[in-house]
């Protein structure tokens, strides 16, 4: 089968037709999640436990990442992991506890899922569905997401390019699915010296190839705490539309991915700095008036 090419102003020919800038009305998607805008002038700060462990953890980093003016919530209850002996998350359970956090604080839900099974009891809690970088081409899940309705966080694959990335989201755009953030979270290089390499270069290119957000995962690609703030602030001012950390109460003591997670009670301080380098390049806060905090 023969796909149809858009043709860009310099007449380039691209394989993707819904994802294209001038695919979207007025330039540029902007999504409302509850309230909270990613896109356009807006600066979303999406944060929380790379999984849910225990009520007093996801309880606990809720109340901090909200006080500090985080959009949304971030928690994996399915967790996809290198080994099958690692721990896979709590599952339902987890789901129940990120629900009682998004009671407790008003932020929306962004959690990942990885089996179309698993589907109608995320559609229960979720308020953004992630796609993780491991299944960026998964196309069956990415149809059957693209038909649940819900925004679609889609993580950049580990070796995927740009136009891959822009093809994955075809495929939940296509199920007439409008709602679709995208997410550079590092590639994998020849580097050692961190986790992947952020390409940070991604974000203006993205923007000027698609009319869709683009948010970064600085958590990912660092590997390490001591890196996630500096990338931050390199995301903000490459003119990201948001980013997406992890945040632990006691980082020493997580399931997974503690060592590259930020300290809750010192989550404040680094979410008022990425929003400071985010107002430099235009934009402002993504926070809803009235909050719960």
């Amino acid at each position: 089968m023969t796909i149809a090419m858009n043709t860009t102003a310099n007449g380039a020919e691209h394989p993707y037709r819904l994802a294209a800038r001038w695919q979207g009305a007025g330039g540029r998607t902007v999504l409302d999640v509850a309230g909270r805008k990613l896109g356009g002038e807006s600066f979303a700060i999406i944060a929380g436990p790379c999984t849910v462990e225990s009520r007093e953890q996801t309880l606990e980093t809720a109340r901090a990442v909200s006080a500090a003016g985080a959009s949304l919530f971030r928690g994996g209850a399915y967790k996809p992991r290198t080994s099958p002996y690692a721990f896979q998350g709590l599952g339902q359970e987890g789901l129940r506890l990120l629900s009682e956090a998004r009671e407790l604080t008003g932020l929306p839900i962004v959690t990942e899922v990885m089996d179309a099974r698993d589907l109608e009891a995320l559609l229960e809690v979720a308020d953004v569905l992630q796609i993780g970088a491991r299944n960026m081409q998964n196309y069956t899940l990415l149809t059957e997401v693209g038909r649940a309705g819900k925004p679609v966080l889609l993580k950049r694959g580990l070796s995927s390019t740009i136009q891959e990335l822009l093809m994955s989201a075809e495929y939940v755009l296509k199920e007439g699915n409008e709602a679709v953030i995208l997410c550079e979270r590092g590639i994998r290089t020849f580097e050692t010296a961190y986790r992947f390499t952020l390409d940070l270069a991604a974000v203006p290119v993205l923007k000027e190839l698609s009319h869709l957000p683009v948010i970064v995962d600085p958590s990912h690609a660092a590997g390490r705490r001591e890196l996630v703030t500096p990338l931050s602030l390199a995301a903000a001012a490459v003119g990201a539309d948001g980013i997406i950390v992890e945040v632990h109460p006691a980082p020493e003591t997580a399931i997974c991915d503690g060592r590259q997670s930020l300290v809750a009670d010192q989550f404040g301080e680094f979410a008022d700095r990425v929003q400071a380098a985010a107002a430099v390049a235009g934009k402002v806060p993504s926070r809803p008036t009235g909050a719960l905090v």
